[in-house]
């Protein structure tokens, strides 16, 4: 049987810390609560890690964090060779904070990636150093420091960035939300979550399940490390914090 876990982190990614209830665990020895906020693996983000804080003042340390049986269920992985919670015991939660904060980062910098380049997305993945989004570009026909000039240009105006939940009927009616050219985000919930850029987000707005910081500028400086060719018609972009390196 799969569980349904309250996903905290959809609705306010800076939560640090919280309490919950083990309601289950796997063969595996993965923990599964009533309420998280331990981003799952998904979307090209890798999942939280952390520690758990229990009722006799024991931790847990949490080495992973993925999605199980569905998107809902959200299973904790423990470092090997620690002494697991029960099912029904209270523990508090604490997200390895630091590294979060670089992938919320990070995951706002893909965003405007695709804004500076609006073309169908082949691919993506967030890390907290070096992340990467491919494109279905025949020729480029950008450099990367005019890539990286125009992302400034988007940090610097500190543009707000928010949530909004729209309903299935219209995201149906506004396909072109959809900037991924192979993967649809699931529908059928009744809701789909966008991340929007911009007031009225006038800069951007796409389905998206992941965690991002609350501003432009809360990305700080970031620019294009280089513009790999992959196959006839993809082009990676590698994205990286801090100014260019200097030639």
């Amino acid at each position: 049987m799969a569980f349904r876990t309250q996903a905290l982190f959809r609705d306010d990614a800076y939560l640090k810390t919280t309490e919950a209830e083990v309601v289950g665990l796997t063969e595996r020895g993965g923990i599964v609560l009533d309420r998280t906020i331990f981003y799952a693996t998904s979307g090209g983000q890798p999942g939280d890690t952390g520690s758990f804080e229990r009722t006799d003042g024991g931790h847990v340390a949490i080495a992973a964090t993925v999605t199980g049986e569905t998107k809902e269920e959200i299973i904790h992985l423990p470092v090997d060779g620690q002494a697991l919670p029960v099912v029904g015991e209270k523990v508090r939660l604490s997200i390895d904070w630091p590294r979060r904060h670089l992938l919320m980062r990070m995951h706002a910098a893909c965003h405007l990636l695709s804004v500076v380049c609006p073309f169908p997305i082949t691919g993506a993945s967030v890390a907290e150093n070096d992340s990467r989004v491919d494109f279905d570009i025949p020729d480029t026909g950008y450099a990367k420091e005019e890539v990286t000039a125009r992302l400034m240009e988007l940090v610097h105006a500190d543009h707000p960035i928010f949530i909004r939940w729209i309903s299935d009927e219209e995201f149906a009616a506004n396909p072109g939300l959809v900037k991924s050219k192979n993967v649809r985000p699931p529908s059928g919930t009744g809701r789909i979550r966008l991340v929007c850029i911009g007031d009225n987000a006038i800069v951007d707005s796409q389905p998206c399940g992941g965690t991002h910081v609350a501003s432009t500028g809360e990305v700080g400086e970031i620019h294009i490390g280089k513009i790999e060719k992959k196959g006839r018609e993809n082009r990676r972009f590698r994205i990286r914090f801090g100014p260019p390196p200097v030639n």
